[in-house]
């Protein structure tokens, strides 16, 4: 049935101006309602009409016409930025001068709806997650998708202020106040208070928050970055929807907080290994390693939000039987898992260095070990290039140890690259680093941030035959961008600045053959990670 004939049942049920009614019809006439705590959700075979409860949750208040109009108003056009062929239009219910109640029809606007295109349920993010077919490579993708729409948000002084403490931590106290009286229906007292006591704590380091308004990563972002938001088309297109469009306060943030809640939802799946992916590829994509200062709290944070918004639904007289008490079950569930926030990491926090001559396979075997520890890659060649302003494959080519890649160009490098990992491994979290670590000064750093964490250390030494790579540096000349900018004539030279790796016991020291079949080395990889 077409978006037509949806129009006609509405307009039937509507001449009764009994939403009950209205909701009846729908039902028996085979259309899916969808209830939220802030909207009825009409979903018809090829339309969906969206239509706000008229209701004041605090944080919200749609009780008058007026107010139900902007917020349809903002709904279209903010969404449209993620699903711009999704969000059709605005459209009336009027009531016109016979006393008939139509959608977009003739006469006076007594309501408002969302008009938008129904998209394949089968391809939505959580529907694959629970057929078993979200995949890494999906993962990859979206993580590179969300990357590219925070760099273009806006990002100024309005929206930066809403990332200062002051307003955090009121957002944060205003979920327990208005939880206060329901929270007992989920949790036992103490688990209550050890979640408001870890959050507002979190909150009394301010530095960590003014850091990341400093680094520009407060936006105008989505603020309801869930799974069933996102769908996947089957030419890998990523279309998301239902961004917050009723309070800027919860749509402007930390850029962390928009992806905590799509990590905390994989989490909240029991996908943890997904969620670790996840955040590892949009550190990589966005180079914001920073976001590890600040994640475990908005994952916190998110969870609890979540928790409130299933609580608000299972108190709701008016929502049926079956939603109040899936609702209840959900609530419970995302209070456990805001209280998880001390939770045993996926793995154990590790400090794993790839090195090795150019060309030798070491981003290759890094990025391996990272998908097996499910740890983010620090990787020199990326964080060289966004030090100088530079995109990762733009070309930064000089003499050997001149330019960008000078001595006092290099140490600020690593340097970069110690600080990062140090992030990464405060909280909680296992890193990779990808660099040549060409030197036993460099590995002896790389060694010693392991030492300062008490975990262990590995150095992964890459190498392969001469022919092998200066194969490999043959093609990169024919390749117009690539992230490392060595070529077949530093290979000599690099080659004899390169101190050999003989200061590592062999418990720290690992040495993989790149030329053999990726296969192979993964399980390599894997049997010594493990070890």
């Amino acid at each position: 049935m077409g978006g037509a004939d949806l129009i006609g049942i509405l307009g039937a049920s509507l001449r009764r101006n009994v939403m009950g009614m209205l909701k009846a019809d729908l039902e028996a006439a085979g259309f899916e309602l969808i209830e939220t705590h802030i909207s009825w959700v009409f979903l018809g075979a090829a339309d969906v009409f969206k239509v706000k409860r008229p209701v004041d949750l605090g944080f919200l208040d749609f009780t008058t016409l007026e107010k139900r109009r902007e917020a349809c108003d903002a709904e279209v056009r903010l969404n449209r930025r993620l699903a711009p062929e999704v969000y059709i239009d605005v459209v009336p219910i009027t009531l016109n001068a016979e006393g008939v109640h139509e959608i977009a029809g003739r006469g006076t606007a007594v309501e408002w709806a969302v008009h938008m295109r129904r998209l394949p349920v089968e391809r939505r993010a959580d529907e694959l997650l629970q057929a078993g077919r979200l995949e890494p490579r999906h993962v990859d993708l979206l993580a590179s998708h969300v990357s590219r729409f925070h760099e273009g948000a806006r990002c100024d002084t309005e929206t930066s202020r809403h990332g200062d403490v002051v307003t955090i931590r009121h957002n944060v106290k205003e979920n327990f106040d208005q939880t206060r009286t329901s929270i007992g229906d989920y949790l036992n007292p103490e688990q209550a208070r050890q979640i408001e006591a870890w959050q507002l704590h979190v909150l009394e380091d301010e530095d960590r928050f003014t850091a990341r308004v400093d680094a520009g990563r407060v936006r105008d972002g989505h603020g309801d970055l869930r799974l069933e938001h996102v769908y996947f088309g089957s030419d890998e297109s990523i279309t998301i929807i239902d961004c917050i469009e009723f309070n800027e306060r919860f749509r402007y943030g930390d850029v962390a907080a928009d992806i905590a809640f799509l990590s905390m939802d994989l989490a909240w799946h029991g996908r943890v290994d997904l969620a670790e992916r996840f955040l590892a590829r949009y550190a990589r994509e966005s180079n914001d390693y920073d976001l590890y200062s600040v994640v475990n709290f908005y994952e916190s944070y998110r969870a609890f939000v979540r928790g409130k918004v299933a609580s608000l639904l299972a108190d709701d007289a008016e929502a049926s039987t079956a939603a109040r008490e899936r609702a209840r079950r959900e609530a419970r569930r995302y209070f456990m898992l805001a209280l998880a926030y001390e939770r045993p990491p996926l793995v154990p926090p590790r400090v794993v260095a790839v090195g090795g001559m150019i060309a030798s396979g070491k981003s290759s075997t890094a990025a391996t070990v990272g998908s097996l520890l499910a740890a983010p890659v620090v990787s020199s060649d990326r964080t060289r290039k966004h030090l100088m302003g530079r995109t990762p494959t733009e070309s930064m080519r000089s003499g050997a140890w001149s330019g960008a890649y000078s001595p006092s160009a290099t140490e600020a490098v690593y340097e970069e690259l110690w600080r990062l990992a140090d992030v990464v491994l405060s909280s909680g979290r296992p890193v990779v680093l990808d660099a040549s670590f060409r030197t036993a000064a460099m590995r002896d750093a790389a060694r010693r941030l392991a030492n300062r964490h008490g975990i262990p250390f590995l150095l992964v030494e890459c190498s392969a035959p001469r022919e092998l790579t200066r194969e490999r540096l043959a093609s990169r000349e024919r390749v117009a961008t690539h992230e490392s900018d060595a070529r077949a004539d530093l290979f000599d030279e690099f080659e004899r600045q390169f101190e050999p790796i003989d200061e590592l016991a062999s418990t720290e020291h690992f040495r993989l053959d790149t030329s053999r079949g990726r296969d192979e080395n993964r399980q390599r990889l894997e049997a010594i990670l493990e070890s």
